[in-house]
This record gives C-alpha cells, sequence and structure tokens, in this order.
C-alpha cells in the first residue's frame, strides 16, 4: 500500500492506494490517516453509521465488489463516502479465509444443518456458489455483530479525539446538543 499525498492541505489530503508491504507498516502514516478521518467535519453518528455499513459490506462474500457497494450505499443512505469505503476495507486478505469459515460454520448452525468442513477451491463467487445459502446468513449475521461493534468504536474514538483539541471539542459539544452536523 501507498499513501500518495495531494496538494491542498486539508485533513483529507492523503490517499490510500495498492503498492508495497513496507508502506503498509508505516505506522505515521496510518496515524496521519486516522486523524484525518477522526478529525472530519461531521457529527460523529455520521461518520460513525459510514463505517459501520462499510464493515458490513466488507463481510459479504461479493469481493470484487466491496468498493462498489460502499460507494453505492454511501450515496442511497446519505453516508460518509470516506468512512463507508473505509469500513468495506476491513476484511483483507488475511481476514477473509477466517470470516469465511466462521460464516459457514455459523449460517450451518443457524439453518439447522449439521457441522460441515468447510472447502472451497477459491475466492470467486463460481466457487462459492454451492454454499451460498449458507454463507449469506452467516456473513450477515457477523457482519451486523461487526458493524454494530465499529459503530460503537468509531463514534467514541471520534469524540474522545474530538474533545482532545479545542476547536474540535467545541464543535463536537455543538453538535451533540443539536444532534445533527452544523452547517
Amino acid at each position: 500500500m501507498k499513501w500518495i499525498d495531494k496538494a491542498g492541505g486539508g485533513p483529507l489530503d492523503s490517499v490510500l492506494c495498492a503498492t508495497t508491504e513496507e508502506d503498509v507498516l508505516d505506522k505515521e502514516k496510518w496515524k496521519k490517516n486516522i486523524r484525518a478521518i477522526l478529525s472530519l467535519d461531521s457529527h460523529p453518528g455520521h461518520i460513525a453509521a459510514g463505517l459501520a455499513v462499510g464493515v458490513f459490506i466488507s463481510f459479504t462474500p461479493f469481493f470484487s465488489l466491496h468498493t462498489v457497494l460502499a460507494i453505492a450505499a454511501a450515496f442511497i443512505f446519505r453516508l460518509n463516502k470516506l468512512t463507508c469505503v473505509t469500513g468495506a476495507w476491513v476484511n483483507t486478505p488475511f481476514t477473509v479465509v477466517p470470516i469465511l469459515a466462521a460464516s459457514y460454520k455459523l449460517g450451518r448452525v443457524v439453518r439447522g444443518l449439521p457441522p460441515q468442513e468447510f472447502h472451497f477451491k477459491g475466492l470467486h463467487w463460481t466457487h462459492l456458489k454451492s454454499h451460498a445459502a449458507t454463507l449469506m446468513i452467516g456473513t450477515s449475521l457477523l457482519g451486523f455483530a461487526a458493524a454494530l461493534v465499529s459503530y460503537a468504536l468509531c463514534y467514541w474514538l471520534v469524540v474522545r479525539f474530538r474533545k482532545k483539541d479545542e476547536t474540535l471539542a467545541t464543535l463536537a459539544d455543538e453538535m451533540e446538543e443539536v444532534g445533527e452536523e452544523l452547517e
């Protein structure tokens, strides 16, 4: 992954693009971009809702469509687009197989089917199609639980981060009183 800096000086001047592994491990770049998200000029609930919907989408077995689905959901439900797309990237190549296996097992339990090993040849939908109903139930339930956790965590982090900065603290307090974004 590589962080490309655009000119402008605003809080969203960094964009995530795929390149090298060492860029993924650069803590300072991660901190900078997390700060940019936490300091967005939006209600904490709006930011957290975008992330939560993105996290839910990241648990679906439609791997090549996560970003497209996140952008569509952000437009349809008027969510924060940056956090929605960021949430859709939560399920990484390192976590996709364990999440699919857990989703499959959960889906079988919910459907009342006996336990069975999850065997698949690849992550393309043609390889997962025979397990579609079980995976959709399991990924939906796990995705919903992860979305609830991510909403609460993101909301708390945004509020906590804003209280550390005097300008952001004033904005956060006003948004909390009004219950919506200030213009």
